[in-house]
């Protein structure tokens, strides 16, 4: 794995980690409107990734088997729903503002669950750039530097409000600032270890290449509709969710076309 790709895998690490920094700046926990506009920007950024980044060129990369070429992006996406499916019924997790966990019957702590509530939806985030820069290196000519790149920052940019997103409640709730932030931290971990992993994967079967961006597309759809939209319009109608949800799917709409 040269440098650049192991840099391109850490950069969303970074983005978590920063954002998790936020609990040692802030006095409080975000306010509602902040957390619906944070969570609203993340499912923006997300879908456009989804569509630019993995589910365009997976359907590129199989043009040559002509009308049929939509086939390995439509049975990767819902490989990728279905596996995000397996994991939320297998894993005990407790979203942020919810009082009743998902998963089976444990007696993790609440501020655990939460932790692993943002682990999960990290999983398909890892794997997408992950599979991205596979692609990079096998030469494919649907996905280039600046593409794989566009990626992982777009990732990055959306996951430092996700990182102060989990750290302030889990502070809020009576973690110390460092642990808030520790936990913070390692809710992103998955990312660079899923990312190498996908990129080892991937490797050794260029030809399921489609199936592997669009999986990842799944994946990622299937946090941002089951997750990240109901979030952003919790409590009173408002706007802001909506508004920074276009403002994030065109900054990675931008990002992609602009850096690939």
């Amino acid at each position: 794995m040269t440098m650049s790709v192991i840099l391109g895998l850490m950069i969303p690490f970074i983005g978590t980690t920063l954002g998790s920094a936020v609990v040692f700046f802030m006095k409080r926990s975000l306010s509602v409107n902040v957390s619906r506009a944070l969570t609203g920007f993340a499912a923006g950024v997300m879908t456009a990734a989804s569509v630019w980044s993995l589910i365009i060129p997976a359907i590129e990369q199989s043009e040559p088997m002509g009308k049929w070429s939509f086939l390995p992006a439509f049975i990767g996406f819902w490989l990728g729903v279905g596996f995000l499916l397996l994991l939320d019924h297998v894993i005990p997790h407790l979203h942020i503002n919810e009082e009743k966990a998902e998963g089976p019957k444990s007696k993790l702590a609440r501020t655990t669950m939460m932790v692993l509530a943002v682990t999960l939806h990290n999983i398909p985030e890892g794997m997408a750039v992950g599979v991205v820069y596979a692609g990079l290196l096998s030469g494919s000519a649907e996905i280039s530097a600046g593409g794989a790149l566009a990626l992982s920052l777009g990732i990055a940019i959306q996951n430092f409000p996700e990182g102060a997103i989990i750290s302030m409640p889990l502070h809020a709730q009576g973690q110390s600032k460092g642990k808030a932030f520790l936990n913070g931290t390692l809710s992103g971990a998955v990312e660079p270890i899923f990312g190498a992993l996908t990129v080892l994967f991937a490797g050794l079967i260029v030809p399921a290449m489609p199936y592997l961006l669009s999986f990842a597309a799944g994946a990622m759809m299937y946090v941002v509709v089951e997750e990240l939209i109901p979030e952003m319009a919790q409590g009173e109608h408002s706007h802001i969710g909506v508004l920074l949800f276009a403002v994030g799917f065109t900054v990675m709409m931008a990002l992609d076309v602009a850096l690939g």
